[in-house]
């Protein structure tokens, strides 16, 4: 199963901070580097102050005296105390990388493995280009802020410190001059500090909307090409594009406006430290040993003092990134492990007074209500309903991809929800119309939800799904077949859905329409391996053909979002005008057999619980001639 991501959600919006510091947890594993990285850092800034003071030591000493001696001494110290920072400086570096990427890492896989165990409802509100931008894009803007933003902006904001103390102490009117020249810097920085957090955001949700585009159209390539459409995806793409450029352009100006000033202000600082300077060393104030070693370490704040604005940057966009990331982990998982994990024994369905409505939904919007529906072992129910009748949500609630909203779904007498999930899904499997297969090998998509099936129990999946087109591909079942599995046919990416249902050994199969793809042939060959399949498991199975009802030992009938009859597949022909139109243009059930009466009375209409669709069909279906002998009960031992 999924691990839980190891941040707790918040019960409260957070501030901008807080989410930060909420991925304090992932940074403990690595503290001991980060010990190093600190101590590595505050030496190298040690060795940067002194430098400047043994210029000045230097000046007022062995160069004024003509020292030679004491000359060679402080040189060779000077540049072993560079040689020291440097190789200090390569540490932190080498430090601050393993650490912060394997943050990042760590991180990730957290997330990654939330998004696993988010419901269906999660997703389908996200674009997956957003979850794509949080996974990607955010998390290396936080590692960016850990491994060089957070060190740089405490080295920096502790050498204007110490440095501007230090310049006081030297000659306290330049020094006055110095720290005047950093109001100016701080205030800009200030002031533009929430525009470029919302320009920030903007821009990062920008880019989930592009990337969304770029996948879309990836994988809708078949579609743009067929109806000519690739100028209007490019037109569509360009625009979302352009709309990126011109937040990009509006960050880009809002920061020009103070690095300006964070170029400006420094060299017009060193004119008038220059000038006073030179005026102080003249009177004799201060040496020149003092006012190179003050020019010296004032020129050495030119750069934190620059980068301040770029740190500070950094640290609002990775602010909103994690905000970004912390709106992952704060969402409530709403289908969580029940206590049971047994998987069950027998394999009995019911559901008990089922409904269902989708979190957005209407009050009075329900896609199922008032649902009840007996499955016993070994019996497959074939479920027929026209399109948006619910029948592909009601598949969807016996796995709990989504959870009922009232009533209650059992197997084996105990509610799903009791279950932990991967107990229920060890005992359902489901075949989806629309399978979803993976960039990996024939053999890893099979095996998906039985990673250790023999190769005897793979090679029967294939036979029952009539999926023997694997052994013609060029690696066989080790052919990787592609994103979406789009190199394979639609009705060959079906079989191999059912093959890999088929694989798991469930207690229950659940096929929505699994076989809506297939020629009639391939259908037959199909239907025919799954009766012996079906008879060993409770079935439910989504049909739209005749064919495919009688695979089923009862059929229920879903209307608006209710099963209103349940019975044999002749019994609802005979009795139910609703499920007689629903298959009457089955060629199936128009062999040309003559009747004497229109299939569908007056009563009939009545007992079509006033459905227009229904009853205009029956009107068509009154001029019709020809049935097949389907209205008979299909013979002993062939269901």
């Amino acid at each position: 199963m999924v691990s839980t991501p190891s941040i707790a959600p918040a019960p409260v919006r957070i501030r901008r901070t807080t989410s930060l510091l909420r991925l304090a947890p992932y940074v403990r594993p690595y503290l001991a580097r980060w010990i190093g990285m600190v101590i590595f850092g505050l030496a190298s800034l040690a060795a940067t102050i002194v430098i400047p003071l043994m210029t000045k030591a230097v000046i007022d000493g062995p160069v004024s005296h003509h020292d030679q001696q004491g000359l060679w001494t402080l040189g060779l110290a000077a540049l072993a105390i560079g040689m020291a920072e440097a190789i200090l400086w390569f540490g932190r570096r080498w430090l601050v990388a393993r650490a912060t990427m394997g943050v990042e890492r760590d991180i990730r896989n957290e997330m990654y493995a939330r998004l696993q165990v988010l419901p269906m409802s999660f997703h389908g509100k996200w674009q997956s280009g957003q979850l794509l931008s949080r996974i990607m894009n955010d998390l290396s803007m936080i590692r960016r802020l850990l491994s060089f933003g957070i060190v740089m902006l405490v080295l920096n904001t502790l050498q204007i410190t110490v440095v501007t103390i230090i310049l006081l102490m030297l000659y306290w009117p330049l020094g006055v001059v110095v720290v005047l020249s950093i109001v100016p810097i701080a205030a800009t920085v200030l002031h533009n500090e929430r525009r470029y957090t919302k320009l920030s955001r903007m821009a990062q949700d920008q880019v989930g909307v592009v990337a969304t585009n770029v996948e879309e159209s990836a994988l809708g390539l078949r579609a743009i090409k067929s109806f000519g459409r690739e100028d209007y995806v490019y037109n569509r793409f360009d625009q979302e594009a352009t709309e990126l450029f011109d937040i990009q352009v509006r960050k880009v100006r809002l920061q020009a406006s103070f690095w300006t000033l964070l170029e400006v202000i420094p060299n017009l600082t060193l004119i008038v430290v220059l000038g006073l300077g030179v005026a102080a060393t003249g009177d004799g104030r201060i040496t020149l040993g003092t006012l190179v070693a003050f020019i010296t370490m004032m020129l050495s704040l030119v750069w934190p003092i620059a980068a301040m604005g770029f740190l500070l940057s950094m640290t609002q966009e990775a602010m909103t990134a994690a905000d970004r990331v912390a709106e992952i982990f704060d969402t409530e998982p709403d289908i969580t492990d029940g206590p049971n994990n047994e998987r069950a024994e027998q394999g009995l369905v019911r559901l008990r007074d089922v409904g269902f409505k989708f979190p957005d939904a209407a009050d009075d919007d329900w896609a199922l209500r008032h649902v009840d529906l007996e499955i016993r072992p070994g019996e497959t129910i074939a479920l027929v309903g026209a399109t948006g009748a619910g029948k592909s949500v009601l598949t969807s609630l016996i796995p709990r991809l989504y959870d009922v909203s009232e009533g209650a779904i059992e197997i084996d007498g105990v509610d799903i929800r009791e279950l932990t999930l991967p107990a229920l899904r060890a005992t359902v499997a489901t075949a989806f119309e629309d399978p979803t297969l993976f960039s990996l090998s024939v053999r890893e998509n099979l095996t998906l939800g039985r990673p250790h099936a023999t190769e005897e129990e793979v090679a029967e999946a294939i036979d029952i799904a009539q999926a023997q087109f694997v052994h013609d591909l060029p690696f066989g079942l080790d052919t990787r077949i592609g994103e979406q599995g789009m190199s394979l046919s639609g009705g060959q990416r079906q079989r191999l859905s059912l093959a890999r249902a088929v694989l798991t050994h469930p207690k229950v199969l659940v096929l929505d329409d699994t076989l809506s793809a297939l020629d009639v042939h391939t259908e037959a060959l199909v239907e025919e391996a799954l009766r012996r399949v079906l008879h060993e498991v409770t079935g439910l199975v989504v049909a739209h053909r005749a064919s495919t009802v009688l695979l089923a030992d009862r059929v229920a009938l879903l209307q608006h979002g209710t099963i209103t009859h349940v019975g044999t597949h002749s019994q609802l022909l005979a009795s139910v005008p609703a499920y007689r139109y629903l298959l009457a243009a089955d060629d199936e059930i128009d062999d040309g057999a003559e009747h004497d009466e229109p299939w569908c009375s007056d009563d009939d209409r009545r007992r079509a619980d006033d459905d227009v669709e229904i009853a205009q069909g029956c009107e068509r279906a009154a001029h019709a001639d020809e049935f097949d002998g389907l209205h008979a009960p299909a013979p002993e031992g062939q269901r």
